[in-house]
């Protein structure tokens, strides 16, 4: 029991049990029968992370709906992309008895610096029902950050009060809209109401506003009211990015198949992340994936640079534009409080400086703290090409590839051993700079934690295929350097080879990194799955990292576990201790696939299918593999949708049908799982070289182009 008096520990909001929706830098988290925060008397709290968000700024954070001094009572809700929809019943209206004859429909859209709600009250009762509805409405104005750090609502309140006033009150009784509005430091928040409220109680700090409806249903009819929130920019940041939903065609995209799962979780996957992307304030024409909604929707490199190669296959425009997007930003000198270097391709990016205490985080608005983004960077460039990405767009990205090139080969690896390796100096930033961020991730077999400096097994794959891709791409613009960027690649394979090996002789594995120390961390981890398909290993060593990456000590019925079962510090709800990532199982399951490892990849990718079908075909950031009634559990802080999870849907069909672009040279060739991995089906809306074509695949793998476009060969073998 805690004394009164003791101080609470703050606790990061928990969000597998909201329903959520977003549009690029809007979002909107509720409750399942669609209500914000809470109300009591004229009092509201902001509740968990709650709220709509506009540009990290909670703008809205009570909205509840009572009918007949009533919450409605929730039967149903849905999420996709930027709607949420809500089903409820007033159960104390209309006619007595077991059925419900009032029932409530909330539909809301995500718009433009806000959302739209609709409340529709349908009658089936037989006789007139007559009650008054009543929207409660406040916003706090709190920084994303704060809400993720567990802040308590009256310290959200009381560090940023809001103004309040009411408008057009007085048309309550004409065809006008009435409506409410209240500032902070960085937006001033309209709400309007149509039709007009017949009373409106403005709230002041603290208080609820108040919109009351007097409603009169015929049986057999409906009433309809809509709530419109604008949160306007009053105050800019450096980084004030917008929707990009539009600047991606991914609308001709379908697929059939005997697998009913594989449509229904490509459809999801890829509407999320369409509303998941931004513009660039700085080139609106470029857009990229914001990584997750809530507490990430801003541009992280690594995120969004998965995001755009996992993509590839249905257009070049989001890797485009998150190429640039990058390259606008990349490091031009050493400053260890950013940890910029010159040519260095950031972590991420804020509107304001981002400080979470309980992480010891105080991050500068652009931040560099990742050993990854950069190779990622080049390998994406080359890729983007390889798919058609035009040579004059690639030819503007040259002097950033030659910066990130010698990033690579100069600043990257300064110790005598080559590694590439990550260590926080300033004291406020990530003490982990790989995908597996959080402190706590990188673990021996026994469970202790490693010492920095770490060199991560899978940063040296990294590089290792961006010195190759980088190579590739002098060659053909005639840049010098490529052989020195080969000769690299292979000092770096050989590097590998001698440090990263473990274990007995018969079941090696690769170590998830080098320490402080120079020793090779035997944790066995799921990071070996992305040194697949990066040209670092020989055919061996690849067919040992198949068995093991799809071992019972790795691979359960919903993926590949972030740390295997054995190890000391395993937690299957932890992080990165043992849970699983979409994208993680994703990224495995495509390098098995580039190996020639069909059928091992075809399991993994099956396992992702799986946990699309138990999270109704929205992938969160992370889950449980240790099921409740064989159904993985949801990670409770895990962002949802997040943009490499939705992303990873692409790599499904990647890994059925085995793409090897080459748009330079005009040919596209497949090389599909034989069998076919989801049985029979048929995807459309494909895109190589500018061109869009669909393939038929016959459940023994063989593989129909259809609509095969002129101008290129694409070949199934």
């Amino acid at each position: 029991m805690t004394a009164p008096n003791s101080q609470q520990i703050p606790h990061q909001p928990w969000l597998h049990d909201l329903s959520i929706c977003v549009s690029g830098n809007v979002t909107a988290l509720s409750a399942r029968n669609g209500d914000m925060g809470s109300v009591v008397g004229d009092r509201w709290s902001a509740t968990g992370a709650q709220g709509v968000y506009v540009d990290d700024r909670r703008a809205v954070s009570v909205l509840t709906v009572h009918l007949g001094g009533e919450p409605p009572v929730p039967v149903a809700d849905a999420s996709s992309g930027g709607r949420s929809d809500f089903t409820a019943c007033a159960r104390q209206l209309g006619n007595p008895g077991a059925d419900p004859t009032v029932e409530v429909r909330r539909r809301r859209t995500v718009t433009l610096q806000g959302i739209q709600e609709v409340v529709d009250v349908i009658s089936r009762a037989d006789q007139l029902v007559e009650t008054e509805l009543v929207l409660c409405l406040g916003g706090d104005g709190s920084p994303i950050s704060a809400v993720k750090s567990g802040a308590a609502p009256g310290d959200l309140l009381a560090a940023t009060p809001p103004t309040r006033t009411a408008t057009d009150v007085g048309l309550s009784e004409s065809s006008g809209l009435a409506g409410i509005s209240w500032c902070d430091e960085w937006h001033h928040t309209q709400v309007k109401f149509d039709p007009a409220p017949n009373s409106l109680a403005v709230g002041g700090a603290g208080e609820v506003s108040v919109a009351t409806f007097h409603l009169r249903i015929a049986p057999g009819q409906t009433t309809s009211l809509v709530t419109t929130v604008l949160a306007s920019r009053v105050k800019r940041s450096s980084f004030d990015a917008d929707s990009g939903a539009e600047g991606v065609g991914w609308g001709g995209v379908s697929i059939e198949a005997v697998d009913r799962r594989l449509a229904r979780t490509l459809t999801a996957g890829l509407d999320d992340l369409q509303n998941l992307l931004l513009t660039d304030p700085q080139e609106p024409s470029s857009i990229f994936a914001a990584a997750g909604t809530p507490w990430y929707l801003t541009l992280f490199g690594r995120d969004a640079l998965w995001a755009a190669r996992m993509t590839l296959p249905f257009g070049t425009e989001l890797a485009a534009g998150t190429l640039r997007a990058l390259a606008k930003r990349q490091g031009s000198v050493l400053d260890n409080d950013r940890a910029e270097a010159p040519g260095k391709i950031p972590h991420e990016l804020r509107r304001t400086i981002f400080s979470d205490p309980s992480a010891g985080l105080d991050l500068p608005p652009v931040y560099y703290g990742t050993i990854d983004a950069t190779p990622l960077w080049i390998s994406l460039l080359r890729d983007a090409w390889k798919w058609g990405l035009g040579e004059g767009q690639v030819e503007a990205l040259l002097p950033n590839l030659q910066a990130a090139a010698r990033w690579l080969t100069e600043h990257a690896a300064p110790d005598p051993d080559g590694l590439l390796k990550y260590l926080d100096t300033s004291g406020r930033g990530l003490a982990n700079q790989g995908w597996k961020d959080s402190g706590d991730a990188i673990r021996w077999r026994d469970g202790h934690i490693a010492d920095a400096p770490i060199a991560l097994c899978e940063a040296q794959a990294y590089a290792v295929e961006a010195a190759a891709a980088a190579a590739e791409l002098f060659t053909h613009f005639n840049l010098d350097g490529s052989a020195d960027l080969i000769d690299y690649a292979a000092r770096m394979r050989t590097r590998f080879r001698d440090r990263f090996w473990v274990g007995d002789e018969a079941d090696q594995f690769i170590g998830i990194a080098v320490d402080g120390q120079g020793q090779t961390v035997d944790g066995l981890a799921s990071n070996m799955g992305h040194v697949l398909g990066t040209g670092t290993l020989n055919a061996e060593e690849v067919d040992r990292v198949a068995r093991t990456l799809t071992s019972p000590a790795l691979l359960s019925r919903y993926g590949v576990a972030t740390l295997a079962h054995d190890n000391g510090g395993f937690n299957p709800i932890g992080y990165h201790t043992g849970s699983i990532w979409t994208h993680d199982t994703a990224i495995g399951a495509w390098g098995l696939a580039r190996e020639g490892k069909r059928d091992e990849a075809t399991r993994v990718a099956q396992t992702l299918l799986s946990a699309a079908e138990a999270f109704d075909y929205r992938w969160p950031e992370l889950y449980s593999g240790s099921g409740v009634l064989d159904r993985p559990v949801p990670y409770p802080a895990s962002c949802r949708p997040q943009a490499w999870s939705a992303a990873s849907a692409a790599v499904l069909i990647s890994v059925a049908l085995g793409f090897e672009p080459d748009a330079p040279a005009g040919r596209l060739t497949l090389r599909p799982a034989r069998p076919a991995a989801y049985g029979q089906l048929t995807v459309r809306g494909l895109r190589f070289a500018g061109h869009s074509f669909g393939v038929r695949c016959a459940p023994d793998g063989s593989t129909e182009v259809l609509d095969a476009p002129d101008g290129v060969d694409i070949v199934a073998v």
